[in-house]
């Protein structure tokens, strides 16, 4: 029997995309076995949609040490890990291993307190000062720093003159739930990996676009 990867998903808030990934992972989009969700806010609504998928939630500390963190990747025994909307910096994780997706386009849009809502605000005040015309989704490796690590995809999503930062925000949360199983399947397959350390030494498939389109669908 093939052995799929084990993948820890870290959350902080409601757990949408998590759930999404989870669901993946048992029709097949994704090759890998959701071993537990762990959470840094036990008020978060991860922990009910997790009783509901039958995985297990580990809490964690408001803000994770290098040891949290790397405790709970070895005792949940996890090949990767993917972060959907932890609110805290993972540190001591391996590079190659873990993954982020974040609600707009880096490195424009990211950094320390830029998440959710605050994303598609700045963005949105942008655009009305005419320096955007798209914001969108990406998915990235971790590293030490918020937001830096290496980008192997990047989804643009085009700003409609009605928008407004709750419209564009559950626009561009409809298209993470559709690519982030997807994508996160190229990873844990090792189809997109890289060394850790020098963003030039990314790997992605023959054919493959880092950035795509919405307007191109």
């Amino acid at each position: 029997m093939e052995h799929k990867p084990n993948l820890l998903i870290l959350v902080s808030g409601s757990g949408s995309g998590a759930e999404q990934v989870t669901l993946a992972s048992r029709n097949g989009i994704l090759n890998a076995n959701v071993v537990a969700f762990g959470c840094n806010n036990e008020k978060a609504g991860i922990y009910a949609r997790a009783e509901v998928l039958g995985i297990p939630v580990i809490t964690l500390p408001k803000r994770g040490t290098v040891e949290s963190y790397q405790k709970i990747v070895v005792d949940t025994k996890a090949d990767f890990v993917a972060l959907s909307g932890l609110l805290d910096l993972a540190k001591g994780l391996d590079p190659r291993k873990t993954i982020n997706i974040h609600p707009g386009l880096l490195p424009e849009f990211g950094g320390k307190g830029m998440y959710g809502k605050h994303v598609h605000e700045k963005v949105m005040e942008a655009y009305h000062r005419g320096e955007v015309t798209h914001s969108g989704l990406t998915m990235h490796f971790v590293d030490e720093e918020f937001d830096k690590g290496c980008t192997f995809f990047k989804f643009y999503v085009k700003i409609l003159p009605t928008d407004t930062a709750e419209s564009l925000g559950a626009r561009v949360n409809m298209y993470e739930h559709k690519y982030q199983a997807f994508i996160t399947n190229l990873v844990v397959t090792g189809k997109i990996y890289w060394d850790g350390v020098n963003k030039d030494s990314l790997v992605v498939p023959e054919g493959y676009e880092v950035e795509q389109y919405e307007d191109a669908l």
